[in-house]
């Protein structure tokens, strides 16, 4: 890093000489035109016109005849990197499954559309505004829906109330694809971040967070697929011990979840981590007790799984408290009072 002075020159206006070796390695001239982008983290940054206007937006990827699963990956990698048209080139055409294949891809992916489909050429184009991409709301709406999978999933221990399931994991993945996609986007283009509404701590954090509950969908899917090695066996106590268990683990991500989004605090955070080690050892405690018993086969995939969410949430509301920390509103936890020990 090198430091600069920085000169007055007359109306007012600041200057500040750029680095030589730079310019040269940029090809800049005196005289030559700089794009200026200024961030709301507060960051300027420079660039010269012509890698300000290279966007990568455009991809072209051959496919053998016999290849699926590299399709899907194709598709979804290209999604993610921020490509908005990608060409799919065949050897010889484009099989009926393959051509399913990537209509279907394509609806699970938002604002991506199939607009050409030749014999041996597919272009895929991604019609998503960044300006209509709301993060925030985005996270909120993930955590609603992987939160009531997971108490879906619970339900189904003794129920079939986790039939569709699938379509909300599908919904889940969803969300998380599209912030993905904006955050990886964020990372190579200047003006990305700004469009978002976000400096780039707080995008970072969202996009945490989303990871997060994404994996909590996809721990209640795991718990759902369990359900039906659960039979009339296991006592009632035992089982009303894992739907308490599992709406613990949900309160402490959703208090995360909070405090990503603004709705609570630091203290909020505290307690969600308190809350999950004191979980987890609950947890702990009760498949000890199962011990070798037909019981502890069968509820100790669930119960695994509620621990993981518990620390999900516990992975978020450590996200919280490190944002606090960096803005200075980290407070010292609340003195214990002798007399209610």
């Amino acid at each position: 890093m090198e430091t600069r002075k920085i000169q007055s020159v007359g109306g007012g206006t600041y200057t500040v000489s750029l680095p030589k070796e730079w310019g040269k390695s940029e090809g800049v001239a005196p005289g030559d035109v700089v794009n200026i982008h200024r961030h709301r983290d507060g960051i300027l940054a420079i660039q010269t016109r012509e890698s300000d206007s290279t966007d990568h937006t455009e991809s072209t990827v051959r496919i053998a005849r016999d290849e699926t699963e590299r399709l899907e990956g194709v598709l979804r990698a290209a999604y993610a990197a921020g490509i908005k048209e990608l060409t799919l080139v065949a050897d010889s055409e484009f099989s009926t499954g393959q051509r399913r294949l990537v209509e279907a891809v394509a609806k699970k992916l938002t604002g991506v559309s199939v607009v050409e489909a030749a014999e041996t050429e597919i272009t895929v184009q991604v019609l998503l505004n960044r300006e209509e991409v709301s993060v925030s709301q985005s996270v909120r709406q993930l955590k609603f829906i992987a939160l009531s999978m997971h108490e879906t999933a619970i339900e189904s221990l003794t129920d079939d109330s986790a039939t569709h399931l699938a379509t909300r994991d599908d919904q889940a993945d969803r969300l998380y694809a599209m912030i993905d996609r904006s955050f990886r986007r964020a990372l190579w283009r200047l003006d990305e971040v700004d469009a978002l509404g976000y400096s780039r701590p707080e995008l970072f954090e969202r996009w945490k967070t989303t990871r997060e509950l994404e994996r909590v969908a996809d721990h209640a899917e795991g718990i759902a697929t369990t359900s039906p090695a659960v039979d009339g066996s296991v006592p009632e106590s035992a089982l009303e011990a894992v739907r308490t268990f599992g709406q613990e683990a949900r309160s402490i991500v959703a208090d995360g979840v909070a405090v990503i989004v603004g709705d609570a605090g630091a203290e909020t955070a505290h307690e969600a981590l308190v809350a999950r080690d004191e979980l987890c050892a609950s947890i702990a405690c009760l498949v000890d007790d199962f011990g070798a018993t037909s019981d502890a086969a069968q509820l100790r995939p669930v119960l695994h799984r509620v621990r993981r969410t518990a620390e999900h949430g516990g992975n978020i509301a450590e996200l919280g408290l490190q944002d606090a920390v960096r803005h200075g509103e980290l407070t010292a936890p609340k003195p214990v009072d002798e007399n209610m020990r």
